[in-house]
């Protein structure tokens, strides 16, 4: 099975992560995550301005302010070729709100870049941290998807 990223680069950030960073963070999440699909699958990621994340999660979540990610699984599409890959959905992520924590926390962009990653796709997937049960399986998940790419725990800092 193998997973695609689509890149979409919308924004105008010189410190954005190369593309093959954002596939293998995809990828590996996927893999990882025990919810893989049985056959090839696709992500769309969005890599954004605050403005069009702002509009995004305003129309979208009803709070009207730039956030770092937001995802869009895709749900069951009917019709697709047994071949097509299944896709999972979009992870759009703001480049500017996600420089602005790293900075805040004290954390490496690049490290920041890929919690970003894996928790919009860990969320394509179904998985969520609505309540405390559902945020520590989804963190602790998080983590190991993350160590395995020589990525500092993000909430051991916290």
């Amino acid at each position: 099975m193998a997973v695609t990223a689509d890149v979409q680069v919308a924004c105008d950030d010189p410190d954005l992560p190369p593309a093959e960073n954002l596939q293998t963070w995809v990828a590996e999440t996927v893999g990882r995550s025990g919810r893989a699909p049985e056959r090839d699958a696709e992500v769309a990621v969005r890599v954004v301005d605050a403005d069009e994340i702002q509009t995004l999660n305003r129309l979208y979540r009803e709070k009207d302010k730039p956030t770092n990610v937001l995802s869009f699984p895709a749900g069951g599409i009917e019709g697709l070729p047994p071949e097509a890959p299944q896709l999972l959905g979009d992870v759009v992520v703001c480049a500017s709100v996600v420089a602005a924590e790293a900075s805040e926390q004290g954390k490496a962009l690049h490290d920041h870049w890929a919690h970003m990653i894996v928790h919009g796709t860990l969320h394509l997937l179904g998985f969520d941290h609505e309540t405390d049960a559902e945020a520590a399986e989804m963190e602790a998940l998080e983590a190991e998807i993350l160590a395995s790419q020589s990525v500092t725990d993000p909430y051991k800092a916290l």
